[in-house]
């Protein structure tokens, strides 16, 4: 079949197809009402909705309705330290760079992550740990608001080890949504039963995509 044919089947199977027609400032709108008239009965509160609907809206996945989960308090806790100018720590730099800066900014916060830091990954060698690990050990202080994690499990577990003993009104919101086979749906199991402050999801699934929404997410509820 040569490069004409080809061409010719390719236009004729494009013809098939109706795309809508809408104007580049509507296509987010239009998604989201979508996701709400395909999301079914909505038996939640308005906020937990709407993280949901943002996670449903990077990943095209409706099977985070049933496998997401929140602690009491969570979200307010996490608006809460968003308001109050609080930094955000990441795992990844996909993570920190999905994250609506200009958003944090307005109320005084940064996006930190220091996996790329010579310095962590001198560290993360010598003590036989992931750099994500040891990024989250040595960066986690009062100023963190919450973790975002989506990429690394040994970061999120370095997380809920770090925090052991703390408060929750002291602690930050712990974002624990790595994606993955080793180790990704045992954290977030482990998360959930040792950690009183948290937005995860169960299972596999999760990815830097999810974490990001999440937060950016907040970022609106706090803004409203």
């Amino acid at each position: 079949m040569n490069l004409l044919i080809l061409s010719t089947l390719a236009e004729s199977k494009i013809m098939t197809v109706h795309l809508q027609k809408i104007l580049p400032g509507d296509i987010e709108k239009e998604s989201f009402r979508i996701i709400k008239e395909e999301f079914g009965p909505i038996d939640m509160d308005e906020k937990s909705f709407k993280i949901i609907q943002r996670v449903i809206h990077a990943t095209g996945d409706f099977s985070f309705k049933d496998t997401m989960r929140f602690a009491p308090g969570a979200i307010d806790a996490g608006i809460k330290a968003i308001r109050e100018g609080k930094d955000i720590l990441t795992d990844v730099t996909m993570v920190a760079s999905g994250i609506s800066k200009t958003m944090l900014a307005a109320w005084g916060g940064k996006v930190i992550c220091r996996v790329a830091d010579p310095e962590v990954a001198a560290r993360a060698k010598a003590e036989n740990k992931t750099r994500s690990e040891m990024a989250i050990e040595m960066s986690l202080n009062a100023n963190i608001g919450i973790v975002a994690m989506g990429n690394a499990p040994t970061a999120l577990v370095q997380t809920i080890r770090s925090l052991a003993g703390v408060p929750p009104a002291d602690a930050p919101l712990v974002v624990g949504v790595p994606v993955g086979f080793v180790n990704a749906a045992e954290s977030k199991d482990l998360l959930v039963e040792q950690n009183s402050r948290y937005i995860t999801n169960l299972g596999r699934k999760g990815g830097s995509p999810v974490a990001a929404a999440i937060v950016n997410a907040l970022l609106r509820l706090a803004a409203e």
